[in-house]
Formats: structure tokens, sequence, C-alpha cells
């Protein structure tokens, strides 16, 4: 059943470097579509990215052929222009990157494992990795240093390229060799791993009580990102929580990823009806729910910070909608659309052309979406023992 919107809640303007972005999506990426009878033949590229650019598409590939006209690198000419644009969150990636970030999106990569970020000195650090990887089992850690791969110095790169080095081959070819040089504690050394194929799997469900007892319990569905799959993952795992059990859906740290899982998630918790607007250069479309979604289990949302992109849409149709009581930090604020053109290179250039909003039209662009009830890092219990107190108040779990 449709609830009406709450009221519009306006959240101070969040700025943050698209460094942290890339950091996130040398893992995921953060391309989008919904498939509908409402959408563009190109919607099958429409990413949830931040910020209105004001260059045109024609203008940065009309920059990038002039400049192999004259025998010079039409990325980097795109790359200017799109500096120079104020697009904030605009970019050009070369074709391997491209293409290394939709396979990672469909649920599986070459690779060693590990997700990259870059601090503002330039320096690159290994923010994530992957169970079972070649990296993992070489006993790399999140936070180790990276200053070489095959010999090349990393540090001021941007974290596009030092994925791009850790993929390899343009091929993709498990086993190949990759030579990384590494610092932990002032400690250096340098390891070798072969590239392997990886799939990841962004959705995990445990359940945190009532298990033993037999009585109602909490089930939790924790969500890293929205890959390929990821929305039908979490809609068998609400259509198998028992009767009385209450769920608490974790999207902190969610990168974001495929818009189309994002509402297929949403479609998990209501029963047809918006679950966002969008407007690409001025035309308004919509994402709609399907039917028959659960809309009895009571439902506690929990974000943060990192909560960014598609994670962010599905929070606000779930809050704008009366589906669930969200609780945790402001999210990141990264609500706007871009599509992708190929450049003559083979390079692709994305550019913000337009936002999306809630149901209750809220612009998550720059602002986030503000729980219903905060908590701060400092604030006493956890936020997770918070919102299972809440579930427990709405008659979920224990």
């Amino acid at each position: 059943m449709f609830v009406h919107p709450r009221r519009i809640r306006r959240g101070a303007a969040l700025t943050l470097v698209f460094a942290s972005v890339l950091a996130t999506g040398a893992a995921v990426g953060s391309w989008g579509a919904e498939p509908g009878s409402r959408r563009d033949p190109q919607a099958a590229r429409i990413p949830a990215r931040a910020y209105v650019g004001a260059v045109e598409s024609d203008q940065v590939k009309a920059a990038a052929a002039a400049a192999q006209e004259d025998g010079k690198s039409g990325s980097k000419a795109a790359r200017e222009v799109v500096s120079r644009s104020g697009d904030r969150w605009g970019a050009v990636y070369s074709a391997r990157e491209y293409e290394g970030y939709r396979q990672t999106l469909d649920g599986a990569y070459v690779g060693v494992g590990i997700s990259a970020r870059r601090d503002v000195q330039g320096r690159i650090a290994v923010e994530r990795v992957e169970p079972g990887s070649p990296a993992q089992k070489a006993g790399i850690r999140a936070g180790d240093r990276l200053r070489t791969v095959d010999h090349k110095t990393v540090t001021g790169r941007p974290v596009t390229e030092v994925v791009a080095l850790l993929r390899g081959p343009a091929d993709g070819s498990p086993g190949t060799r990759v030579e990384l040089g590494l610092r932990r504690d002032g400690h250096e050394w340098t390891q070798e791993l072969r590239r392997a194929r990886l799939t990841t799997d962004p959705v995990t469900v445990d359940r945190l009580s009532g298990y033993d007892d037999h009585r109602p319990g909490t089930v939790r569905i924790k969500v890293d990102s929205f890959t390929k799959g990821t929305g039908e993952r979490i809609r068998r795992a609400v259509r198998s929580i028992p009767r009385g059990d209450g769920i608490l859906l974790d999207l902190r740290g969610n990168s974001g990823g495929l818009v189309s899982e994002a509402v297929t998630a949403a479609s998990s918790f209501l029963d047809g009806g918006l679950v966002a607007t969008y407007d690409v250069r001025g035309d308004q479309r919509v994402l709609d729910a399907r039917s028959g979604g659960d809309t009895d289990t009571p439902l506690v949302v929990l974000v943060d910070g990192g909560t960014m992109s598609a994670a962010e849409l599905l929070t606000g149709a779930l809050q704008d909608r009366g589906r669930a009581v969200v609780v945790g930090s402001r999210t990141f604020g990264k609500g706007s659309v871009q599509m992708p053109s190929e450049l003559p290179d083979g390079s692709v250039a994305e550019l913000t052309v337009g936002h999306y909003r809630t149901p209750a039209g809220r612009n998550v662009d720059g602002e986030g979406i503000d729980p219903d009830l905060t908590v701060s890092g400092d604030d006493g219990p956890s936020a997770e023992a918070r919102a299972r107190t809440v579930l427990s108040g709405l008659g979920g779990g224990s």
C-alpha cells in the first residue's frame, strides 16, 4: 500500500573529492540502469553520480578529434575540456578502464583482489582485500601502502590507472604475473602474485538473534554494492525470512552500483509504486517498483556517510514511502545522472546530464539522506545496537 511521502528534509551540502568515489569505484563501479516501459534506449548506462556539468558530449568529442588530427592525445584533450567545464564528477576513462568497471558490475573480474584508495598526498593504499583472492592468500592487508605495480611507481596516479595496472593485459588473462611493491609500518617488500578470475558477493545474510530459542529474531541483510544479481539476492533473502522476524538492511559503506538492482531491491519491500524520478537533459522519467513485495515485515535501514548513489536511491524510496525507519548518519549525497560517450580513440567520457529525486521530490545530490534517528560515531551505543532497538520497537526481532 502506498504511504504518502514524508515531508521533505533538507541537509547541508556535502562536498567530497572524486578520489573518494574512485576508491570504491575501483572495486565496484557505479553505472546503473532500470529496465522498464518508461525509459530511454540509452538508459542501459545511466549511472547515479553527482554534480551538474556544463559541457556537452559533442564539445568533448570535437576536442578529442581535433587533438588527434594534430597528432596529440585525444583523451588528454577530452580530460582538459571536462576539467574546465565545472562538471566536478565528469571523467574520461580509457577503453580498458571502462571495460574493467563494466566487468566488475557483472560481479566478476580478473585481478588480484585489491581495492585501492588514494589520499590527499596522492599515495595509494589498499582499501579492501577480497576473501580468497591472491592478495589475501599472500597476506596483503587493508591499510598496506602500494608503492609500485610491475616496477611502475603508483604514487600520484589516478586510482583508475592503478586498478588498470593491477588487472594487467587487456585480454584479462588469469594466471598472468604481477609484482607489487608494498609498505607496512615502515617495512617495505615486493610480492609477486598471479591474477585470477574473481567473483564478488556483495550480499551477506545472517541472523543476529532469536535463532537458538526459537523466538522472533533479527535478520541482517548487509549489502556492499549493487552489482548484477544483487537485487534478486535481496529478494530471495526477504522471502525466506521466518514470520515474526525483523529485517535490518545494512547499507553502510555501500558505494552504489546498478540502479536497476536497487530498484529490484526496493521491489522486495514495496507493492509497486514510485521508487525515484530522474531527468536527462530536462526529459523527466520514472523508476517504479514491481508489485508483490513484502510490506509487512518490520524494516530498519542502516546508513552512514559511505552510503552512496544507488544505495541512497533505495534508502530515499523506503523512507519517503514510509516503509522503513532509517538509522545512522547522513548519507554521502551522490545523486546525479551521467551518460557515457565514446570518443574517437575508444576512450569514454562520462558527463553529468541530470539528477535523481526521491518519491517526495527530494534532491539527493550534494545533500544526502538524513536518517530518522541520527547516531554519530561518539553517540554511546553503536548504530547497529540502536537500529536493533528500533526494530524491536516496531515488533520485529528481540
